[in-house]
């Protein structure tokens, strides 16, 4: 197996996008919740949506991800997308390798498939197991195992670690980073979490009133570390575009 890739290393430039907005709306009972968003991703590029709840994020992800549209604007979307949820939404009645390539044919071509996924994802010796069996990481793991399996070149993460402890979270970061840099689709993440859009992302970008506020790129060296002093300032940054004041030293706000 040749070694993995680092989105960073190619030239953006030479990246197909996987997003391309432009003046996209969506209008719920009269009140504009996305209000002319523009926005483009890079295949390869891994951005992360922060913002008040009732902004958007989710409404944006869900368009990306063709369960929505939108109201206005242009919209072009990579063809192959796949999207994780903050819950696992397995069919308990499936077993876990049935879960993987839910809406395949059950053959197996599709068993060989979903064992491979597995197995990147550390649990090839679950196949068989029931979802009801599994711990809420290794659900999510599934999850990200059937929407990998689908090999898309957007990824759409609509705060798939919210619901984790916080160990099982730190993993999980680590696993959708070691699984990105191997198969380098784009990735969107929704998250309320500063830190991990900075741990994680290429890029971080705020929204509010329903339009983009803040659009950065994250120039830190990875692996990345909460106590480097670049983390820190940026995560300053956001918090101060989010309306949060960032704690001081001794950890007052």
């Amino acid at each position: 197996m040749p070694p993995a890739l680092d989105p960073a290393s190619e030239p953006r430039a030479l990246q197909p996008h996987a997003v391309r907005l432009a003046g996209v709306r969506r209008v719920f009972n009269g009140r504009p919740v996305l209000d002319g968003i523009d926005l483009d991703v890079r295949r390869g590029e891994f951005v992360s949506l922060l913002g008040p709840s009732g902004t958007g994020k989710t409404t944006l992800l869900r368009i990306l991800a063709g369960l929505d549209t939108a109201d206005g604007g242009r919209v072009e979307v990579a063809s192959a997308r796949s999207v994780v949820f903050q819950e696992p939404r397995l069919v308990l009645a499936k077993r876990v390798w049935q879960n993987v390539v839910l809406g395949h044919s059950q053959t197996a071509a599709s068993r060989r498939l979903a064992a491979a996924a597995l197995e990147e994802v550390g649990l090839g010796r679950h196949a068989d197991a029931w979802p009801k069996t599994l711990s809420g990481g290794e659900a999510q793991r599934v999850a990200l195992a059937r929407a990998l399996a689908r090999e898309p070149q957007l990824l759409l993460l609509d705060e798939p670690f919210a619901a984790l402890d916080a160990l099982t979270r730190i993993r999980m970061h680590a696993l959708v980073a070691q699984l990105w840099r191997r198969h380098l689709p784009a990735v969107v993440l929704v998250t309320h979490d500063v830190d991990e859009a900075v741990l994680m992302s290429d890029r971080v970008i705020v929204l509010s009133g329903g339009n983009v506020t803040f659009d950065t790129r994250v120039d830190l060296p990875r692996p990345r570390q909460r106590g480097d002093a670049g983390f820190t300032a940026l995560r300053a940054r956001l918090l101060a575009e989010l309306g949060v004041a960032a704690p001081d030293a001794a950890g007052h706000a």
